[in-house]
């Protein structure tokens, strides 16, 4: 009868600290009724080479859809990678079990829920070139995402780059949005591995002096490693290209409207720290850049697990026009009250804050 007692009473001691966890959680609300937010969401490859997985990236597209209102959601960005290969179509069923063209699909499919609800931005990573990985500049983005398929976003567009065949393209793009505030940001999107063309065009556009007043914002696939290093080359096989040390020194650090810089990329199994990098230094006007890596592929089960757990970064913009909030959470974690207890991720390089001048 007394270890019956002890049974039930450890029980429900146990039951009483999940419950007290699952009190604790909270689900994303702005610090201020006045801020606005920004999405950032890391490379979904994974996400789409399974086609198991791939509602798991349509559950984080929905849950930004869901709360564009509560969060006064601006825009989205994707740091690149939308799928695993750009033109595969044998797949072994083991490291990928969908041909390219379902991957692009799906990919597409997921931003759908987006379309018409809120602008996104997206770059254009490695995998997304070539047969399997940037053998050569030929890519399907601006078919699964022409200039149209979001109205929002097409309403944002204010200039087009080249792609190589020098046609224009979404891979080279800028986009204006205006905050709720009055302030004007740029958003600067350029191609993985940008030639120097792509970067002579991005630097001549963004200092147009109808631009002088903006705060610009360059997303970017390949940009920064974990140790918070510029990448300064990588073995792909392609033409003319530039990685993160070549392109702070060509077009971030001479620019005077730089102030932020969104990347991907990077990771290992299960190692938050492997996925993300953050630092701070002063473009041609001395105003501060911060460049901020943010991925999650090898979350869930490494290189060919679920895809990065759900993982994404909320970024609030704070009524003062300079404070920025940075959070990471999980629309996964989140979506049961059985995990909600782990839906944020709350160390230092997870949750911060930088100041915009």
């Amino acid at each position: 009868m007394v270890r019956f007692f002890l049974f039930f009473g450890y029980v429900f001691l146990l039951c009483g600290s999940v419950s007290a966890q699952q009190e604790k959680y909270m689900p994303p609300q702005l610090s201020s009724s006045e801020s606005w937010s920004m999405i950032l969401l890391p490379d979904p490859q994974t996400y789409v080479k399974f086609d198991y997985n791939q509602p798991l990236f349509e559950l984080m597209t929905a849950w930004i859809a869901k709360n564009i209102e509560p969060l006064h959601i601006g825009f989205v960005l994707c740091t690149g990678d939308l799928v695993e290969q750009n033109e595969y179509l044998n797949p072994n069923g083991v490291t990928v079990n969908q041909p390219s063209k379902s991957q692009w699909e799906a990919v597409s499919k997921a931003f759908n829920r987006l379309d018409g609800k809120v602008p996104y931005m997206l770059a254009t990573g490695n995998h997304d070139y070539g047969y399997k990985s940037a053998e050569n500049r030929k890519t399907n983005f601006d078919k699964y995402f022409p200039v149209d398929k979001n109205p929002l976003t097409q309403r944002l567009l204010r200039e087009t780059g080249m792609d190589s065949d020098n046609m224009p393209t979404l891979a080279n793009a800028v986009f204006e949005y205006t905050t709720p505030h009055g302030k004007k940001f740029l958003i600067l999107v350029v191609e993985f591995a940008p030639r120097d063309e792509t970067l002579e065009w991005a630097k001549k556009t963004i200092a147009q002096e109808k631009y002088a007043e903006h705060t610009v914002i360059l997303l970017i696939h390949s940009y920064l490693n974990a140790k918070n290093e510029y990448i300064v080359s990588e073995g792909y096989k392609l033409p003319n290209p530039n990685y993160g040390a070549a392109v702070w020194q060509k077009l971030v650090q001479p620019s005077k409207n730089i102030q932020m810089v969104f990347s991907g990329h990077i990771g290992a199994p299960d190692n938050a720290e492997a996925h993300l990098a953050f630092r701070t230094d002063p473009n041609g006007a001395g105003k501060k850049v911060h460049q901020m890596t943010f991925n999650a592929q090898a979350f869930g089960g490494g290189w060919h697990g679920n895809g990065g757990d759900g993982w994404l970064r909320i970024l609030e913009f704070m009524p003062d026009g300079k404070t920025v909030k940075v959070k990471t959470f999980s629309p996964l974690f989140a979506a049961s009250p059985t995990t909600q207890q782990f839906a944020w991720r709350t160390k230092p390089y997870d949750e911060f804050t930088f100041e915009l001048e």
